[in-house]
C-alpha cells in the first residue's frame, strides 16, 4: 500500500513539473509576443526600435540577476547562458553590432515576429528548470 501511494505521489510529481515548466516556458512566449504586439502598434521606427531594444534589457537584466541567484544549479546557468547568447545575438542584429547588418526599418515588425519564434524555439531546445523560469518571469515583471 505505501509502495503504490508513493509510485503515484511520484508520478504526480513529475506530471506536475513539466505542466510548471510548460507554463513558465508559456509566461516568455507571452512576454515576447506582448513586445510584437507593441512593435507592431507603433508607426515610428525609432520607436520601435527603442521597445524592441528595452525588451532585451530587461530580460537580459532578469537573466543576469537569476544567474547569480544561489537557487539555481549548474545545469540551469549553462541553459540561461545559452539563452543570453540568443538574446545578445537579436539585439547586436537590431542595431548592427558584431557582424550583424542592422534590421532595416522597413523590417522591424517582421523582426520582433522573428524574435519571437527564435526565443520559442530556444525555450524548447533550451533546458531551464521551473525555479529559473518562475525567477526569470518575477524579475521581468518587477523591471517593468
Amino acid at each position: 500500500m505505501l509502495g503504490r501511494t508513493a509510485i503515484r505521489l511520484a508520478v504526480m510529481m513529475f506530471i506536475m513539473a513539466f505542466a510548471g515548466i510548460a507554463q513558465g516556458q508559456d509566461n516568455l512566449r507571452e512576454y515576447f509576443n506582448d513586445t510584437a504586439s507593441k512593435v507592431k502598434a507603433t508607426d515610428d521606427p525609432s520607436q520601435k526600435r527603442e521597445i524592441l531594444n528595452t525588451s532585451f534589457e530587461k530580460m537580459s537584466k532578469a537573466l543576469n540577476t537569476v544567474q547569480s541567484s544561489p537557487l539555481i544549479s549548474n545545469d540551469d546557468r549553462t541553459g540561461i547562458d545559452r539563452v543570453k547568447i540568443i538574446l545578445k545575438d537579436k539585439q547586436d542584429e537590431l542595431v548592427g553590432l558584431n557582424g550583424y547588418e542592422r534590421v532595416p526599418d522597413a523590417q522591424l515588425n517582421a523582426f520582433a515576429d522573428y524574435v519571437v519564434q527564435d526565443m520559442e524555439q530556444a525555450a524548447q531546445t533550451v533546458t531551464i528548470s521551473l525555479v529559473a523560469l518562475l525567477l526569470i518571469i518575477i524579475i521581468v515583471i518587477l523591471i517593468a
